[in-house]
């Protein structure tokens, strides 16, 4: 991911903040690693492990494990992202460069995978059932017989992070007039209107996460 310190957060305690709120909110994330083939991504939901700790659980279905190859004790690369889209030129004021971008929120978190034991890998199917059911009228949530059964076609894994690299590009480095502009129409009707995004911008504008160099 190419570094910009208009973008960076480099802060581990407000790395670590932000990875978690992002993780919570968007757990749809990409596994890559070396495999013994060469590279292999697949796409699973993660929870962070209930600790202090910054601890991916999440799983795989068989035969992935093998392709990525979770048992060399190789690293891997977990990219999870927030709300993203396209930002118009068109929204930016009068000396602002007037290039087309896209805003959004990625973080790359690397760690060394472990292969969990059956009853830690139908535990954590059975917390990701219950984080999702949670929300709907009438939940169902896993049955521990059925869910023995499942959970054999799986490969619980256990993922500690050991290193994040974490990009938040929301219109920092433009003019505060921009920045207006762009908030407006992220919240307008227009074919790029994301109001989750804006929402998210405030947010990092707020926090002031990343700078123009002229700012004060």
């Amino acid at each position: 991911m190419r570094f910009n310190p208009a973008h960076a957060v480099s802060d581990p305690d407000e790395q670590a903040a932000l990875v978690r709120e992002l993780v919570a909110g968007h757990p749809w994330a990409t596994i890559v690693s070396a495999g013994p083939d060469g590279l292999v991504a697949s796409h699973y939901p993660v929870l962070w492990e209930e600790a202090d700790d910054l601890v991916l659980l999440t799983h795989v279905g068989r035969p992935d494990e093998m392709g990525h190859g979770f048992d060399g004790g190789r690293e891997v690369l977990v990219v999870v992202q927030g709300h993203h889209g396209y930002v118009s030129p068109s929204w930016y004021a009068d000396g602002d460069t007037r290039a087309p971008t896209w805003n959004f929120t990625t973080a790359h978190l690397h760690g060394v995978p472990e292969v969990v034991d059956a009853a830690t890998n139908l535990a954590v199917l059975t917390r990701l059932v219950e984080h999702f059911e949670q929300h709907v009228e009438e939940p169902v949530l896993l049955d521990q017989e059925f869910g023995a059964r499942l959970a054999r076609g799986t490969v619980g894994l256990r993922i500690p992070v050991s290193r994040i690299e974490l990009k938040v590009k929301m219109s920092q480095d433009k003019l505060p007039d921009s920045r207006a502009e762009v908030l407006r129409q992220l919240r307008g009707t227009g074919p790029y209107a994301h109001p989750a995004l804006a929402d998210d911008m405030e947010r990092a504008l707020a926090r002031g996460i990343g700078r123009r160099s002229d700012d004060r």
